[in-house]
């Protein structure tokens, strides 16, 4: 790079920091730029407003370097603002930008200056940033500048707002009607077109050559709307021949509206081809026309999944202000609508729908339930890993603090249930909260337990229930579980029941304890446990089994045990807990 060319590039620097970006690094900039190169922005202030062609005096890339290079401190920023004209008139918006900012770093005060708001607003039109170039313009002196409603114009027109930027038209109008570069007069074509003024658009698209491609894609547009059906055919045929990738597409797809708005062709080979379309052409536009269309057909003829693939791809990757108030309700009654049970979809079906779409279920607890009905379905096939994971995107995603308590003790017991205990584990490590209810935290202080005893962690398991009350059939379960008969009798002696009636899990309790004493071979606590019992236990279904473990000394051999065993009620005293335990983690990573 020439000296010259190096000192232009650091007559673009603010000021303070221009020797420095010769030699070394630039340091941080400091907060404040008053100091800089004040008084342009007076000067700028006091000059005659932009206007016209003239506006935008373009001039050659080698002078303008050649102005910068040379141009002392004093009048480095009027270089800056010529050089920035010259760049806008040559439609190089992100480089005029780029001199603008340098310049209000050394003069904050130019913000406050109408043309250089203007240009500014130039700039970001042209650099596609269309809510901030409006923002730019949005001054009192620029309210009624023609050259300012004719940025606005673009600008709005760019952004889709055809009918705000026909609004702009009457002050526009002296700046549109003097020679100007293609850009205004498709913007004023577009908007056009596109706000309910196809004639108009028609008359503005007569100054542009007749063989330009992206005025015969917006002729085409306008003669369909004005029912031209054989004119806007041609017209269409000739983008296709001369137009840009983009010009091409847009007329495909414009054509296709033509056709289902006059219902020439069938809904069906409709979205075949915007299918066509959407898969080919992402990310502007062309792609949110594409997906509106195929939302209206697809809800016209009922296609549920079909309309929650278009709509919900219009709020994923488009803006969502941009579409009807209603439509973000609309897409979340219809993802309702097809969980409703009474649709009987089959439950793989939903379950994909669901997690298709689950960011567009509603907030709160109708999508709580939402979440829930369809996981306790999922549970109730079996399927617990997928209902696990179904609630634990609620968990992580939409559930709000005091929710997560509880949804994350469920969410960990069906990873549990599913034989993925490291899974459990994590889900609750992930939506630690020390600040929750006592009741919540026991509640997941118990699932932990029952995963930790899953990977092999007993001790740990055991730890974790110490502390909480109520907790001994916990663990003795988990004694029970891990075939511990010395610690296991000595805990579960102090929970033997009292009373003359035993139910099931009474029943089970007193046969347990038993059973881990015939285990010790302690024959005198056998000999106690029958003269305490042997009554109760008279009459009932388990009394042959409780009169062979505590009956006479030695008559439970391990055979008999065994069966002992086998013969306990199922009643576990621990409950749910228990199952927790009795599920057998799956062997490795599940791939």
């Amino acid at each position: 790079m020439s000296r010259a060319r190096l000192l232009a590039c650091a007559a673009l620097l603010p000021g303070a920091v221009m020797l420095s970006a010769v030699t070394e690094p630039a340091p941080e900039p400091a907060p404040n730029y008053a100091s800089r190169l004040p008084g342009f922005a007076a000067e700028l202030a006091q000059r005659p407003a932009l206007a016209g062609p003239s506006a935008w005096a373009p001039m050659a890339e080698a002078e303008a370097w050649k102005r910068l290079a040379a141009a002392p401190t004093p009048q480095r920023q009027g270089v800056r603002w010529d050089f920035a004209r010259s760049l806008i008139a040559d439609e190089r918006g992100p480089e005029a930008l780029g001199v603008l900012d340098v310049m209000r770093l050394d003069d904050p005060d130019l913000g406050m200056v109408d043309a250089y708001r203007l240009a500014r607003g130039a700039a970001l039109t042209q650099l596609g940033r269309a809510e901030d170039a409006v923002t730019a313009l949005d001054m009192p002196g620029l309210r009624a500048d023609p050259e300012a409603c004719l940025w606005r114009l673009r600008a709005l027109a760019q952004a889709g707002l055809a009918e705000q930027a026909l609004q702009q038209l009457a002050c526009a109008g002296p700046a549109l009607a003097k020679p100007r570069a293609a850009p205004f007069v498709l913007a004023a074509a577009r908007a056009g077109v596109e706000g309910g003024a196809p004639d108009k658009a028609l008359h503005w698209l007569s100054w542009l050559p007749d063989r330009d491609p992206a005025a015969n894609l917006l002729r085409a547009r306008a003669q369909l709307a004005l029912g031209k059906v054989d004119d806007a055919r041609l017209r269409f045929a000739r983008v296709a021949r001369s137009g840009t990738p983009e010009q091409r597409m847009d007329a495909q797809l414009s054509e296709l509206e033509g056709e289902v708005a006059r219902k020439t062709i069938r809904p069906e080979a409709a979205l075949k081809k915007l299918d066509t379309i959407r898969y080919t052409w992402r990310g502007d536009a062309i792609e949110e026309r594409a997906l509106r269309l195929s939302y209206s057909l697809a809800d016209a003829r009922g296609d549920l999944p079909a309309a929650l693939s278009a709509g919900s791809a219009l709020i994923r990757y488009h803006d969502p202000s941009k579409q009807a108030p209603g439509f973000l309700p609309s897409l979340r009654a219809k993802l309702s609508d097809a969980l409703d049970p009474a649709r009987k979809l089959p439950l793989d079906r939903a379950a994909g729908l669901y997690w298709d779409y689950r960011d567009l279920a509603p907030s709160g607890a109708e999508g709580d339930l939402m979440a829930s009905r369809l996981a306790e379905r999922l549970q109730q096939a079996g399927l617990f890993e997928r209902a696990a994971d179904l609630l634990s995107y609620q968990l992580t995603v939409r559930a709000g603090d005091l929710a997560r308590g509880p949804l994350s003790a469920r969410v960990a017991s069906l990873y549990i249930l599913a034989g993925r205990p490291e899974r459990a584990l994590k889900a609750l490590r992930d939506t630690n909260d020390p600040n929750l209810p006592d009741t919540m935290l026991a509640e997941r202080a118990k699932v932990e337990a029952a995963a930790l005893t899953q990977v092999g962690r007993v001790d740990e398991a055991l730890a974790v229930l110490q502390d909480l009350p109520n907790a001994g059939a916990m663990q003795a379960e988990i004694l029970w579980q891990q075939r511990n008969w010395a610690r296991y009798a000595e805990m579960s002696a102090g929970a033997l029941p009292n009373g003359r009636g035993l139910d099931t899990v009474a029943q089970a309790k007193v046969l347990r304890h038993a059973i881990s004493l015939a285990m010790l071979g302690r024959e005198d606590a056998l000999a106690g446990l029958h003269k305490r019992y042997g009554a109760v236990f008279k009459g009932l279904p388990s009394a042959p089994v409780f009169e062979m473990l505590t009956g006479a000394p030695g008559a439970a051999d391990p055979g008999k045990l065994a069966q002992a065993m086998a013969a306990i009620p199922s009643a576990s005293p621990a409950g749910e807990f228990a199952d927790l335990l009795e599920q057998v983690p799956a062997k490795g990573p599940k791939g």
